[in-house]
């Protein structure tokens, strides 16, 4: 069957596809010409095998994400549930932001309180998202007419318990919501509110990290 490119960036591109004569979402790595091509084919390898360890962690700890259907290491492919209705976090949040629908601030603090919670979940059984931002959110239609919020692109993933790296995920959600959605502030707060009640257990020292990787990242941009 002919492939319907969804996304194309630097790293490799999603398109639609089959698995086993059922459609599906497939994500392939690309070819790093500049690399020689053993280590090449070796980081790859280890990105799809720690992006498949994501998903079935996710999936032991009730977290949603795309169902995986296969993976096949030398095509360096990876074939996965495809949401027909969904839209990204980002799109979502900036269309309630653009409505004159009721109660957008509800809404945005269901949403938050959502990911704070995921993510709560996810470091305090040491998951690392590595790339947090609510391009790799999606919003997906249930029956009852709600969206429900699904985890996607694990790609750059990794088991660890250290609080620096937990830090380092918040830090990068904080940015990623202040350049795009500026005109939503309290996101961030409530997300972080419903991640400390989520993992009480590391929380403290967590966000302590997270502070702290935000002062270097100001000293950083003021020091030009």
């Amino acid at each position: 069957m002919d492939c319907q490119v969804i996304k194309q960036g630097a790293e490799g591109k999603l398109y639609l596809g089959e698995y086993n004569g059922q459609r599906c979402l497939v994500k392939e790595r690309f070819v790093k010409k500049y690399r020689h091509p053993e280590l090449d084919a070796q980081l790859t390898k280890e990105r799809i095998r720690a992006e498949v360890k994501a998903f079935g962690k996710c999936a032991n700890l009730g977290i949603r994400t795309p169902k995986l259907y296969g993976h096949d290491l030398n095509e360096r492919k990876i074939y996965m549930e495809y949401f027909e209705e969904a839209e990204t976090a980002k799109d979502y949040i900036n269309n309630l932001l653009a409505s004159e629908e009721p109660n957008v601030e509800g809404k945005l603090e269901v949403l938050a309180t959502s990911i704070g919670k995921i993510l709560g979940k996810m470091h305090e059984n040491n998951l690392i998202h590595g790339d947090l931002t609510t391009s790799n959110m999606l919003m997906v239609p249930r029956d009852d007419g709600e969206k429900e919020l699904v985890m996607i692109d694990f790609g750059l993933s990794k088991g660890n318990n250290n609080h620096e790296a937990r830090g380092v995920d918040l830090y990068v959600l904080e940015r990623a919501l202040l350049s795009t959605h500026s005109a939503a502030p309290k996101l961030f707060s409530t997300i972080l509110k419903a991640y400390t009640e989520e993992n009480e257990k590391n929380s403290e020292q967590t966000v302590a990290k997270y502070e702290e990787v935000r002062a270097r990242g100001r000293k950083r941009t003021m020091v030009g």
